[in-house]
């Protein structure tokens, strides 16, 4: 009898704790299905898959750097962060539009533990999200083309941003229990984040205290020369979306140790994020010395093969590339005569990594002879421009003297980089800077362009449309005469067989 007298509070008190907790648990997965089948948050999700498969498909031309593909995975998130934020706080100011909060009182849950389970319920959103974000970058990570290793802390980026969306708007409802209160703050973030209007730079130090941080370079870096502090930023999004959380809790009358506890040990955390986030910015000793070598003294970083007579170095994740790149070589080679057709060269990937993620700098040409620049980037117009940069080496001798013609030799160049594609005219478009397959215009290579006259245009024009063979055979005959110094473009066309434009070279 005694027994029963002392365990029977115990069990009293332990039904009683979990009664509560029960209750939270019940109302979190009652919440999570209601807002996952909000208009905003299914909306959000079917743009959001959609987005996926409209940009991943043809991404990078099918050669994605995973370095680059898992920054890539953090600015769909955004819209359905958006509508989780906004039928978050519909939810929590529910019962003050709808009168029923005084039936509330009722219940063995609280105001603080309603709130913590209207929290709960946002992480079936952010476990969706990091499906999508896992699908996406599965999905570069897949193709053939494929270089480069991802970030874990970038690919975090996007489901925490969801979660830091969602618990503001179950924040604010608690803080502003008014029905407008969710869709202007949603307005206001639509424009700042998503839109562009943010008060500065996402890629300056104030920046970072955005979800999402993009850069302004468009080049390709090797992982290990980015300098981005994605692991304190992370850290610093999970701090903020937890205190966020946790001061919602707190609002709604949630005073117990553990609630206080939360809100100072996550603001902890996202001050630390901010803190480590903040000096991560600056590039180390060791990180500016190696993005130096890279830049200046690339052959220190690389690994070399031989394919064929030619030699390719790339950096170590790039290295899977050469074969395609040597590919371009000897289909360019094999519509080259004399001498050339048997050239060696030495094909060397280069970069300008000394400015980081910002720098936008264009590469030198280089002047040794037979060496040809080659790029980070792959596949689409870059496949032109190699073959441009090659035909113009085997012309010219090195790239400073091929990027310096400006007479007949570049009917011949031009016919060496594009004769052997599978669309000729349309490659000529597209290594062309305006897109046009007629009159003047720039072409561009991996270091400084080239340029086409007008009448240069019109003779290469014409011989694309000749058969392959044909074109090949006059080419090789005639091979001194079309590669000498101060050829016409006029002389070129007679010895090609094609009518000579009526104009004189002359470059502008």
């Amino acid at each position: 009898m005694s027994a029963v007298l002392e365990t029977a509070p115990v069990d009293a008190g332990r039904a009683a704790e979990r009664g509560p907790w029960a209750a939270v648990a019940a109302l979190a997965r009652f919440e999570a299905r209601r807002l996952l089948l909000s208009a905003p948050v299914l909306c959000a999700f079917t743009l959001y898959a959609g987005w996926i498969v409209w940009r991943t498909r043809s991404s990078w031309d099918g050669y994605p750097a995973l370095q680059d593909a898992d920054r890539a995975t953090q600015g769909g998130p955004l819209l359905v962060g958006l509508a989780v934020l906004l039928s978050a706080n519909l939810a929590v100011s529910r019962s003050g539009r709808h009168g029923t909060e005084p039936y509330f009182a009722t219940l063995v849950a609280e105001p603080w533990r309603r709130t913590a389970a209207h929290v709960l319920a946002v992480v079936p959103a952010v476990l969706l999200t990091s499906l999508g974000v896992a699908a996406q970058f599965t999905w570069e990570a897949l193709k053939p083309g494929a270089v480069g290793h991802g970030s874990p802390a970038e690919l975090a980026v996007g489901p925490l941003t969801v979660l830091l969306f969602g618990a503001v708007g179950v924040l604010v409802g608690r803080l502003v229990p008014s029905a407008v209160a969710g869709p202007l703050l949603v307005v206001v973030l639509l424009f700042t984040l998503v839109l562009g209007a943010a008060p500065f730079g996402s890629g300056e130090g104030s920046g970072w205290l955005l979800p999402v941080v993009t850069e302004p370079g468009n080049d390709t870096l090797p992982s290990g020369l980015l300098g981005r502090p994605a692991a304190w930023h992370a850290l610093y999004l999970a701090g903020v979306a937890l205190c966020a959380a946790c001061l919602a809790v707190l609002a709604a009358g949630g005073r117990n140790l553990a609630v206080r506890a939360g809100v100072a040990g996550t603001l902890a955390l996202a001050v630390l994020g901010g803190v480590g986030q903040s000096a991560g910015l600056s590039p180390s000793p060791e990180l500016t010395a190696a993005r130096e070598r890279a830049t200046v003294s690339p052959e220190k970083e690389q690994r070399c093969v031989a394919r064929g007579r030619s030699t390719y170095c790339a950096f170590p994740e790039w290295t899977t590339r050469t074969g395609a790149w040597a590919g371009v070589v000897e289909k360019v080679r094999s519509l080259a005569g004399g001498a050339a057709a048997r050239q060696p060269l030495l094909v060397r990937q280069r970069i300008e990594a000394r400015y980081g993620l910002d720098g936008d700098a264009a590469l030198a040409p280089l002047t040794a002879p037979h060496q040809v620049t080659v790029g980070t980037a792959w596949g689409g117009n870059r496949v032109p421009e190699f073959s441009t940069a090659v035909a113009a080496v085997l012309v010219g001798g090195d790239e400073r003297a091929g990027g310096g013609m400006c007479d007949g030799r570049m009917v011949t160049v031009m016919w060496l980089s594009l004769g052997w594609q599978d669309d000729p005219l349309g490659a000529l478009r597209r290594v062309r800077l305006d897109d046009s397959v007629t009159g003047s215009a720039v072409v561009l290579s991996p270091t400084d362009p080239l340029t086409m006259t007008e009448g240069q245009t019109d003779v290469v024009r014409e011989l694309l449309g000749r058969p392959r063979a044909e074109v090949t055979r006059k080419v090789k005959e005639h091979w001194n005469e079309l590669t000498a110094k101060k050829v016409t473009t006029a002389q070129a066309a007679r010895l090609l067989g094609v009518d000579a434009p009526e104009k004189a070279d002359r470059c502008e």
